[in-house]
């Protein structure tokens, strides 16, 4: 597999493999903290929960917008200086949000969250082909996504446990701190990583005609999506339909988040081998959870043991996509990762923002049927004629 043009190599070198990893971790977790805090904002912002949803909606939104952005503007700057430039960035926007006390105000935070989710993403994307041999390329993006991973599945049990504990605005803060000590790890662990040949507009419109990459954007759309519609409002889910008691949703939400770690892995290892059969596999998951939690999501028992499947389910889905779009387009991985950074996130900010209209206007199961239709376009989309080939 290349790398992108004109990157010089560091090969090697895994203690930067697992900084960058902490990395993603670290804005990602940033980015879905506050779905185990939603009802808690809410409260104190004194908004309704469907309107407290926009601060996830908002920062994935513009991530969308700034992964290409960070991308073409970073030109050939050291991806080592960007990286720890958007981390501090990222400190900053912690320590606003725990400061906020109003809803305008915590959504100016979150936005600054969307410019550090948008560049830290796409530019670790492709850094696993600069750090590692080409054969142990697999293993290195399944670290550095299963940060990602970690994040999306760990980041809402952790906040849940902090608000539950010390309250909401906590939370926050101790996200400023880890954010700071990696911001630490960074500068003493990763190597300086130059770019000899910066990407330009025209080059994102040139994949654009990439049947397989355009394939990619459209299923991580669906799926991406289909799970944020469901899993934004999670936390009401389990206490409203579940019958969980506030005290312990950190901790199922806890053992989902290791489900998905779990998960991480071995999708990104069958990825690596078979993309397609490996997706199709995930977006069945992906629609049958819906349905099991409409059918037997009534108990805690039930609820939990779905949620657990839940984890397993979604855990790999990024670090899969991912390797979609470097099969996609292996000469040009790192605006291949920029387009996808922005179509997941487009996905994560619509699904946030329709599952709360539905929540808003129907009842709080309504967001679930949507889930499951679009995992099931999803898997459609996988079984259509043309699709990537068995050798990806």
């Amino acid at each position: 597999m290349s790398t992108f043009s004109g990157a010089t190599q560091v090969r090697g070198l895994w203690t930067p493999v697992l900084a960058v990893g902490l990395a993603t971790f670290s804005v990602v977790t940033t980015e879905m903290l506050p779905v185990g805090l939603l009802t808690s904002i809410a409260a104190t912002l004194s908004v309704t929960t469907g309107s407290a949803g926009l601060v996830i909606s908002l920062p994935a939104l513009l991530a969308a917008l700034f992964a290409p952005f960070v991308v073409i503007a970073s030109g050939g700057i050291d991806r080592r200086l960007i990286l720890c430039g958007l981390l501090v960035l990222l400190i900053v926007a912690n320590l606003a949000s725990a400061l906020a006390s109003s809803l305008a105000m915590m959504l100016m935070a979150r936005a600054l969250v969307g410019l550090c989710m948008g560049g830290i993403w796409a530019i670790a994307g492709g850094l696993a082909a600069r750090l590692v041999p080409e054969k142990s390329v697999g293993l290195a993006t399944s670290i550095i996504f299963g940060g990602v991973a970690a994040a999306s599945v760990l980041g809402v049990p952790l906040g849940a446990f902090i608000s539950d504990a010390i309250g909401w605005r906590w939370a926050f803060g101790c996200m400023a701190l880890f954010s700071t000590l990696v911001l630490a790890l960074h500068l003493a662990v990763i190597p300086p990583l130059p770019v000899a040949i910066s990407a330009k507009v025209c080059q994102f419109i040139a994949q654009l005609t990439n049947r397989t990459l355009v394939a990619g954007l459209l299923l991580t759309l669906l799926l991406v999506t289909s799970h944020f519609a469901a899993f934004t409002f999670v936390r009401p889910l389990l206490i409203s339909v579940s019958g969980f008691h506030t005290q312990w949703i950190w901790a199922i939400l806890f053992a989902y988040g290791i489900a998905g770690i779990i998960g991480n892995f071995p999708v990104g290892i069958g990825a690596a081998r078979n993309t397609t059969r490996t997706l199709m596999m995930v977006a069945t998951a992906l629609a049958v959870t819906p349905l099991l939690f409409l059918s037997a999501g009534q108990t805690v028992m039930g609820g939990g043991a779905i949620l657990i499947f839940w984890g397993l389910a979604y855990g790999g889905l990024s670090v899969g996509l991912m390797t979609w779009m470097m099969k996609a387009a292996p000469d040009a991985v790192e605006i291949a990762a920029a387009l996808y950074v922005g179509i997941f996130n487009i996905g994560i900010a619509t699904g946030a923002w329709v599952g709360g209209e539905l929540v808003d206007a129907l009842t709080l199961t309504a967001p679930l049927w949507l889930a499951c239709a679009l995992a099931i376009a999803a898997l459609l989309l996988t079984m259509m004629p043309g699709r990537i080939s068995a050798r990806r």
